[in-house]
């Protein structure tokens, strides 16, 4: 078994033309490989996150691939006064947003016998009601055009069960139902609404903040021997993003090599 992850992939301007939101996309994991992905597809992507210095960075580093300033805004996916200020300034920066990806979520470890109202409220309100949130303030642009594509990150855990993860796969459950719904509401009206649900993908901020002793059980449980490279996910959400998928809604498309 190789633990050796696959050559990074080629471009083949699958995303030409297309306006990419994308929230939670600064730093090294999924949002920013996918917002890397997206521009290296040929979309213009605008970007958001709650971290300032980490969103001008991951915009900088944006512009060395699109040889273009890369629009960019803080938003707090919790206030909806932000979100819907974002959702205004994306629309006007990008001509129109084509693809939303929800990519917001907030974890932690907690057994719910141990667990306080706002920890519970604070994990359920960044990772399902952002997608609430930013969903109800995109897909009337997107109605109005008749086309447009919703993704959002779930998880694996919203199928499977882990000790201290009751919130965090209460919310990604939780994110998998509105997918389905929203799509039904959506599917006369040309938006396609889809979510990946990936296992894990390694990167540095997960390696700081779970013990090595957990990171490589949850490595073990995976076929490969590995977590995913961010990129891996984000691969999945292009092909969601782009024309190849333009037969699926309402999919919840596991990202994983996990077994039982």
């Amino acid at each position: 078994m190789s633990r050796t992850p696959p050559a990074y992939p080629e471009s083949h301007d699958l995303l030409a033309g297309k306006g990419v939101l994308i929230t939670a996309a600064a730093g090294v994991g999924i949002g920013a490989a996918t917002a890397r992905r997206c521009a290296e597809e040929g979309a213009q992507v605008f970007i958001s996150d709650v971290h300032e210095r980490r969103l001008t960075e991951t915009a900088e580093a944006l512009a060395e691939i699109t040889g273009a300033p890369v629009p960019h805004r803080l938003c707090d996916v919790t206030n909806d006064d932000e979100v819907r200020a974002l959702v205004a300034d994306a629309e006007e920066k990008l001509g129109g947003i084509d693809v939303l990806i929800n990519n917001a979520g907030l974890g932690g470890t907690c057994d719910l016998v141990d667990m306080q109202d706002d920890e519970w409220f604070r994990v359920i309100d960044v990772t399902l009601h952002s997608v609430f949130r930013m969903s109800r303030a995109a897909l009337p642009h997107m109605v109005e055009r008749g086309s447009g594509v919703v993704i959002n990150n779930a998880s694996v855990l919203g199928w499977r069960a882990q000790a201290g993860q009751s919130h965090y796969a209460a919310a990604k459950a939780a994110v998998m139902a509105v997918t389905r719904c929203v799509a039904l509401e959506m599917a006369d009206k040309g938006v396609r609404v889809n979510a990946v649900s990936p296992s894990f993908a390694t990167h540095p901020f997960l390696v700081k903040s779970i013990p090595k002793d957990q990171l490589d059980a949850l490595e073990a449980r995976e076929a490969f021997g590995r977590g995913a490279e961010p990129w891996e996910v984000a691969n999945v959400m292009v092909f969601l993003a782009s024309d190849y998928s333009s037969y699926m809604t309402g999919e919840v498309v596991s990202v994983s090599s996990q077994h039982p």
